[in-house]
Protein backbone atom coordinates (compact mmCIF):
# COMPACT_ATOMS: atom_id res chain seq x y z
CA UNK A 1 0.00 0.00 0.00
CA UNK A 2 1.59 3.33 -0.99
CA UNK A 3 2.03 5.91 1.73
CA UNK A 4 0.36 9.24 0.94
CA UNK A 5 2.22 12.04 2.68
CA UNK A 6 -0.97 13.99 3.48
CA UNK A 7 -2.66 10.98 5.04
CA UNK A 8 -0.12 8.55 6.49
CA UNK A 9 -1.54 5.25 7.62
CA UNK A 10 -0.25 2.93 10.25
CA UNK A 11 -0.71 -0.57 8.84
CA UNK A 12 -0.50 -3.53 11.15
CA UNK A 13 1.71 -5.48 8.75
CA UNK A 14 4.35 -6.38 11.32
CA UNK A 15 2.08 -6.72 14.29
CA UNK A 16 2.37 -9.92 16.24
CA UNK A 17 0.53 -11.25 19.24
CA UNK A 18 1.00 -9.57 22.58
CA UNK A 19 3.14 -11.72 24.80
CA UNK A 20 4.23 -11.48 28.38
CA UNK A 21 8.02 -11.63 28.76
CA UNK A 22 9.64 -13.28 31.75
CA UNK A 23 9.79 -9.92 33.54
CA UNK A 24 5.98 -9.81 33.65
CA UNK A 25 5.80 -6.71 31.47
CA UNK A 26 3.54 -6.91 28.42
CA UNK A 27 5.54 -6.59 25.21
CA UNK A 28 4.58 -3.60 23.04
CA UNK A 29 2.58 -4.04 19.86
CA UNK A 30 4.77 -3.49 16.77
CA UNK A 31 3.57 -1.63 13.70
CA UNK A 32 5.54 -1.06 10.51
CA UNK A 33 5.12 1.93 8.20
CA UNK A 34 6.90 1.26 4.90
CA UNK A 35 9.01 4.23 3.80
CA UNK A 36 12.26 4.80 1.92
CA UNK A 37 15.23 5.92 4.00
CA UNK A 38 14.79 9.49 2.73
CA UNK A 39 11.10 9.45 3.72
CA UNK A 40 11.33 7.68 7.09
CA UNK A 41 11.43 10.91 9.08
CA UNK A 42 8.35 12.24 7.27
CA UNK A 43 6.56 8.93 7.89
CA UNK A 44 7.44 9.13 11.59
CA UNK A 45 6.12 12.69 11.78
CA UNK A 46 2.91 11.51 10.09
CA UNK A 47 2.58 8.72 12.64
CA UNK A 48 3.05 11.22 15.48
CA UNK A 49 0.37 13.47 13.98
CA UNK A 50 -2.06 10.54 13.78
CA UNK A 51 -1.30 9.53 17.35
CA UNK A 52 -1.94 13.07 18.58
CA UNK A 53 -5.13 13.37 16.52
CA UNK A 54 -6.36 10.09 17.98
CA UNK A 55 -6.02 11.46 21.50
CA UNK A 56 -2.54 10.41 22.60
CA UNK A 57 -0.92 12.93 24.92
CA UNK A 58 2.25 14.51 23.48
CA UNK A 59 4.22 13.38 26.52
CA UNK A 60 3.35 9.76 25.69
CA UNK A 61 5.52 9.78 22.55
CA UNK A 62 9.25 9.28 22.04
CA UNK A 63 10.68 9.49 18.51
CA UNK A 64 14.05 7.87 17.81
CA UNK A 65 16.08 8.33 14.62
CA UNK A 66 18.78 5.99 13.34
CA UNK A 67 20.45 8.54 11.08
CA UNK A 68 20.27 12.30 10.96
CA UNK A 69 18.60 13.89 13.98
CA UNK A 70 15.11 15.27 13.73
CA UNK A 71 15.29 19.05 13.13
CA UNK A 72 13.56 19.69 16.48
CA UNK A 73 16.26 17.78 18.36
CA UNK A 74 19.04 19.55 16.49
CA UNK A 75 17.45 22.93 17.24
CA UNK A 76 16.90 22.18 20.92
CA UNK A 77 20.42 20.81 21.34
CA UNK A 78 21.74 24.14 20.05
CA UNK A 79 20.63 25.56 23.43
CA UNK A 80 22.66 22.95 25.28
CA UNK A 81 22.26 19.41 26.55
CA UNK A 82 20.88 20.50 29.93
CA UNK A 83 17.97 22.36 28.37
CA UNK A 84 17.32 19.53 25.90
CA UNK A 85 17.18 16.83 28.59
CA UNK A 86 15.15 19.06 30.91
CA UNK A 87 12.41 18.96 28.26
CA UNK A 88 12.68 15.17 28.20
CA UNK A 89 12.44 14.97 31.98
CA UNK A 90 9.40 17.28 32.04
CA UNK A 91 7.63 14.67 29.89
CA UNK A 92 4.93 17.01 28.64
CA UNK A 93 5.74 17.00 24.92
CA UNK A 94 6.83 14.68 22.14
CA UNK A 95 10.56 14.08 22.57
CA UNK A 96 12.94 13.46 19.67
CA UNK A 97 16.32 11.77 20.11
CA UNK A 98 18.81 9.95 17.96
CA UNK A 99 20.02 6.42 18.56
CA UNK A 100 23.07 7.58 20.55
CA UNK A 101 20.77 9.17 23.15
CA UNK A 102 18.23 6.33 23.27
CA UNK A 103 19.77 4.71 26.34
CA UNK A 104 19.27 7.92 28.30
CA UNK A 105 15.63 8.34 27.26
CA UNK A 106 13.01 7.04 29.69
CA UNK A 107 10.19 4.73 28.68
CA UNK A 108 7.06 6.20 27.18
CA UNK A 109 3.83 4.51 26.12
CA UNK A 110 4.63 4.97 22.43
CA UNK A 111 7.98 4.89 20.66
CA UNK A 112 8.24 5.79 16.97
CA UNK A 113 11.47 4.85 15.19
CA UNK A 114 12.51 6.55 11.96
CA UNK A 115 14.95 4.26 10.16
CA UNK A 116 16.43 7.20 8.28
CA UNK A 117 19.83 5.62 7.74
CA UNK A 118 23.36 5.95 8.93
CA UNK A 119 25.17 3.85 6.36
CA UNK A 120 25.23 0.78 8.61
CA UNK A 121 21.86 -0.63 7.45
CA UNK A 122 20.69 -3.85 9.06
CA UNK A 123 23.13 -3.67 11.98
CA UNK A 124 21.87 -0.25 13.04
CA UNK A 125 18.26 -1.41 12.89
CA UNK A 126 19.14 -4.60 14.77
CA UNK A 127 20.73 -2.43 17.52
CA UNK A 128 17.90 0.11 17.54
CA UNK A 129 14.83 -2.09 17.73
CA UNK A 130 15.62 -3.80 21.06
CA UNK A 131 16.32 -0.42 22.68
CA UNK A 132 13.14 1.04 21.19
CA UNK A 133 11.12 -2.01 22.29
CA UNK A 134 12.47 -1.60 25.83
CA UNK A 135 11.41 2.06 25.84
CA UNK A 136 7.90 1.40 24.44
CA UNK A 137 5.39 0.52 27.13
CA UNK A 138 2.45 -0.10 24.77
CA UNK A 139 3.20 0.59 21.11
CA UNK A 140 6.30 0.51 18.90
CA UNK A 141 6.00 2.02 15.42
CA UNK A 142 8.90 1.57 13.00
CA UNK A 143 9.08 3.69 9.84
CA UNK A 144 11.48 2.60 7.13
CA UNK A 145 12.42 0.06 4.51
CA UNK A 146 10.41 -3.12 5.21
CA UNK A 147 13.21 -5.42 3.98
CA UNK A 148 15.74 -3.87 6.33
CA UNK A 149 13.32 -3.92 9.25
CA UNK A 150 12.11 -7.46 8.62
CA UNK A 151 15.70 -8.63 8.25
CA UNK A 152 16.50 -7.14 11.65
CA UNK A 153 13.35 -8.66 13.13
CA UNK A 154 14.37 -12.05 11.74
CA UNK A 155 17.73 -11.66 13.43
CA UNK A 156 16.08 -12.16 16.81
CA UNK A 157 15.19 -8.59 17.63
Amino acid sequence: MPLISEEPQIPESAQGPRVTPATGRTAPTLQLIPAPVAGALDAAEGAVDLLLESGRAPGDILVLTTGEQHPWAAHELSFGEASYWAQHDAGDDVFFADLSAADRARSRPVVVVAVNGDGDGDRTVARTLPVARDRAAALLIVCGDPRTINSALGAGV
